[in-house]
């Protein structure tokens, strides 16, 4: 059962998502697909392709494929699909107390926006800020924008940030997680509605296996690797 916490964030159990379609998304599907079959009823082409291709695309944005990840106790996974667009030292304290290397993921409208746990632990924490609505792949995103982190804590001396923060068209950021809940690598914990970002800060002594403009799949590209 899910819960609303502020606005259009909503925070509640990780239970398995339906696949091959985020369960998100069956409002979105069911109310376009009744406007396209009732159009299409009365003979209204005009308003009923458009439906059906506005139905096609939430089909399309909303998958929910499975995906494999690495075997490997130190690897740190991307959260999300999309672009590398920054990779850098951070000091960022609304996230962190000191500096962290910090890797930020672009995601665009094609991108699948099922959100993946990087580094097995325990989640130690999860904020949420309302804010603005800029283009994601901007700093000013990174600064103003609505966020949600999530702390999670693992079984080594570090503990991560993962910022899920929304974009210019995005209005919804939806995260499952909840304090004191154990989570995998690679496992579901949200999605951010039609275009957005997510921000990871890891120990600055990560080994980094990324660089900018480079392109990564949620649960299956290495980001890093923890130092052993």
């Amino acid at each position: 059962m899910r819960i609303k916490v502020s606005g259009d964030y909503l925070v509640g159990d990780m239970k398995k998502q339906s696949i091959p379609i985020a369960a998100e998304g069956y409002p979105f599907i069911g109310f376009l697909a009744l406007i396209t079959l009732v159009c299409a009823g009365l003979d209204y082409p005009v308003i009923s392709l458009p439906a059906l291709l506005c139905t096609g695309f939430c089909l399309y944005f909303f998958r929910d494929p499975e995906r494999i990840s690495p075997e490997d106790d130190s690897v740190i996974v991307a959260p999300a699909d999309g672009r590398i667009i920054l990779v850098e030292k951070s000091s960022d304290e609304r996230f962190v107390k000191e500096e962290a290397l910090k890797i930020s993921i672009f995601m665009n409208l094609l991108n699948v926006h099922v959100n993946r746990i990087p580094f097995p632990g325990r989640v130690k924490s999860v904020r949420f800020s309302s804010g603005r609505f800029y283009s994601a792949d901007t700093e000013r995103a990174a600064l103003e924008n609505e966020w949600c982190a999530l702390v999670i804590d693992t079984d080594r001396k570090y503990s991560y940030t993962v910022v899920q923060i929304a974009g210019l068209i995005a209005r919804r950021i939806v995260c499952r997680a909840e304090p004191g809940e154990v989570v995998n690598l690679g496992q579901r914990f949200g999605l951010i509605y039609f275009g957005s970002r997510l921000d990871v800060y890891l120990p600055p002594d990560t080994k980094v296996q990324v660089e900018k403009d480079q392109k990564v799949r949620a649960g299956e590209t290495a980001l890093g690797y923890f130092r052993r």
